[in-house]
């Protein structure tokens, strides 16, 4: 690109992007760069956002992960504040003179910390393939000072929550702009800054742009200054309220700001039920119904907790009086007079509505019968590019049958025909395997063996996910080692730090695992501190068994397991979620109590012995089939786990993002 069109391009995006103290990332954003990634997709992207004539989509999200730390990394021309650079895991193991003397070294950028978990990374992932896709959408979410939490383990303590320490203002690709919004309220007007991200496609073509709003100004009360502090905070209810509304109206009130021209808002859950509040202002009646056309939502939970309601009061205290009479009207919660419910609200102003698996979706309609005709399933799935295991990606690239595969991942449903392939085979499993060094390199301290039965489970520790399922009687453990063979069990996952019960689990789970040091030889147990997005890839890339285990019906989707199954890693599953869409394709093992029937159940009815001890039976088979495939070093070419790994990256094929967005796309967001 000559000078002139650098200067041109440079100049244009100056004027789409009024990025604050510009100065401070000039070395950052020049010669048609944008912190080492092009910047003219970053132009034409914003230019469509602005355009009347094309069709665009604004996407809303409480929380977005996007592996920042491995995937499309920006590269600044100065080194990262450290604050922005996690060092290393501290690890807690049946191994504990090692735990208190070494830490597992990572050394890599903090993911963007914006995101608490599964929803948001599903955010981050779909982000992606939008990019991928080429879809005109731009993205709000919040931009979290002090992010979701920074997890420590204290033995006998359990898990113990601080702050998380980075800053934004250094954070590669981050940048603030000068727009600000207000959102007036009884009480006193909050103030909103606004960055921007760009989220890019695999092949750095197209971009998303992620406006993220914060209320971390001088000009804000140190009330509201420290609203877009903590992700999640539950102390307190009016602190609830007042972030949902910096995301619905806040976000829509940023949209206007910035020009765009959006067909549909698509909400990722209900925390920005209100943005249809703040578009509908001044509506007519017959107006006010149209809208509902241009909103979609997603349901994420069929969980009790996962469904935001408020007092009317504590609306009425906040919100203006206009504001509030909208809410009642359309909000109220049927089964509970004196709340509001933002799932009501979400379901009653949006034309489209949708749950994220087929089992979710049969659930939902039985949680909310007066919507049930409109309630459809897109089933969730996860980022391809992202997740799969640099090794499994060059098998990939080098297999024929599965040319194609970068622009198209349903491609990988084609393994199919390399089930009798026994070079494949081979290859496949020594793909594996490289993942797997990979994994135990990182923990070598823990004496992690690559030719090990390893099983993990690693996800947000709750309740209904039943987190200590398989500590329940650990010596079932040792029997099964000493029986069948040596086993490697990798746990990890944070608690909300106002969950006790979370609390308790966490807590559990450590005294499980220290009683465990006798038995260190035969089995190595260990739990890893402060879970992100990093780990998530190495033990879904290198492990040989993803066990997930939630109460049915209360998982909607959960989508570590795709992640897994991408890189031929075995699923240990109950029927949940996604599993249900995937029980006949051989891709690993299914266990434990299976809900059927129109009366949803009790999630406090956790069924834990009766599933552990299925649990304990179906691992014990898991791993006689691991090791006759391993067979004392002469790998069995020919094995059942072979046929399995196969199948499961054939499942691959459907559960990812490139498919899910497509269903988006066509479904919902080109029907306006």
């Amino acid at each position: 690109m000559s000078q002139t069109l650098q200067q041109d391009l440079l100049s244009r995006f100056r004027s789409l992007v009024p990025v604050e103290c510009f100065d401070r990332y000039a070395s950052d954003i020049k010669d048609g760069s944008y912190f080492g990634m092009p910047l003219e997709p970053i132009v034409r992207a914003e230019e469509r956002l602005l355009s009347k004539g094309e069709r665009s989509v604004a996407y809303f999200s409480m929380e977005y992960g996007l592996s920042t730390n491995f995937y499309n990394v920006l590269r600044p021309t100065v080194p990262p504040d450290a604050r922005n650079v996690t060092t290393a895991h501290h690890v807690f193991s049946n191994l504990r003179a090692i735990d208190y003397y070494v830490t597992a070294d990572t050394d890599h950028l903090l993911d963007l910390p914006i995101f608490s978990g599964g929803l948001g990374v599903l955010a981050g992932d779909t982000l992606k393939s939008t990019a991928d896709l080429g879809v005109s959408l731009g993205a709000i979410g919040i931009l979290w000072n002090k992010g979701y939490f920074k997890q420590s383990f204290w033995f006998k303590d359990g898990q113990m929550p601080e702050e998380t320490d980075w800053d934004p203002s250094t954070f590669p690709g981050l940048v603030p702009l000068e727009t600000r919004v207000e959102i007036p309220l009884k009480r006193e007007t909050v103030r909103l800054k606004l960055w921007k991200y760009y989220v890019y496609s695999h092949d750095h073509r197209h971009v998303v742009p992620l406006t993220l709003l914060d209320s971390n100004l001088d000009v804000n009360s140190d009330f509201v200054r420290k609203l877009t502090g903590q992700l999640y905070r539950s102390d307190n209810n009016e602190w609830k309220l007042y972030q949902r509304l910096i995301l619905g109206i806040g976000g829509i009130k940023a949209l206007e700001a910035l020009g765009y021209s959006i067909d549909l808002y698509h909400l990722n859950e209900g925390h920005a039920a209100l943005a249809f509040l703040e578009r509908a202002k001044g509506l007519p009646e017959t107006d006010t119904q149209r809208l509902r056309t241009h909103f979609a939502y997603t349901c994420h939970t069929p969980v009790a907790a996962g469904h935001d309601r408020f007092s009317k009061k504590t609306v009425q205290d906040i919100l203006p009086d206009e504001d509030y009479q909208f809410m009642k009207r359309y909000g109220a919660d049927p089964h509970q007079p004196d709340q509001l419910n933002l799932t009501q609200l979400a379901m009653t102003t949006c034309e489209y509505v949708n749950a994220v698996a087929a089992k979710h979706g049969e659930v939902t309609r039985l949680q909310f019968p007066q919507f049930k005709e409109r309630i459809r399933s897109i089933t969730n799935g996860v980022h391809t590019h992202t997740w799969v295991s640099p090794s499994m990606a060059q098998l990939f690239d080098r297999t024929p049958a599965l040319a194609g595969w970068r622009e198209d991942p349903t491609r990988l449903k084609n393994i199919l025909s390399l089930k009798d392939d026994t070079r494949f085979r081979g290859d496949l499993w020594e793909a594996h395997q490289v993942g797997k060094k990979r994994l135990c390199r990182t923990l070598r301290s823990w004496r992690l063996h690559h030719d090990t039965f390893t099983v993990s489970w690693a996800r947000r520790i709750a309740a209904y996910k039943r987190p200590s399922l398989i500590l329940q009687d650990a010596q079932r453990l040792v029997d099964i080692a000493k029986r069948v063979g040596p086993l490697q069990v990798i746990l990890a996952g944070k608690a909300h730090p106002k969950d006790d019960l979370g609390f308790t689990y966490v807590n559990e789970m450590l005294s499980s695992i220290d009683a465990l040091d006798k038995h260190r030889d035969l089995l190595r147990v260990m739990m890893l501190e402060n879970y992100d997005t990093y780990i998530g890839q190495l033990l879904t890339g290198g492990v040989d068994v993803w066990l997930n285990n939630p109460l049915p019906p209360f998982e909607a989707s959960g989508t570590s397991g795709m992640k897994a199954i991408l890189n031929g890693v075995l699923q240990m599953t109950t029927l949940d979620g996604w599993v249900v869409e995937a029980a006949d394709q051989d891709i690993g093992w299914i266990f434990g109590w299976r809900h059927e029937g129109t009366e949803i159940g009790d999630e406090r009815n956790l069924r834990l012995h009766e599933d552990s001890e299925e649990l304990y039976r179906t691992l014990e088979q898991a791993a006689q089939l691991y090791y006759h495939t391993v067979d004392g070093g002469r790998f069995r070419v020919d094995s059942g786990w072979l046929d399995k790994m196969i199948h499961a990256i054939a499942a691959a094929g459907y559960f990812n993002t490139h498919r899910m967005v497509g269903e988006y796309r066509d479904l919902i967001w080109s029907r306006v």
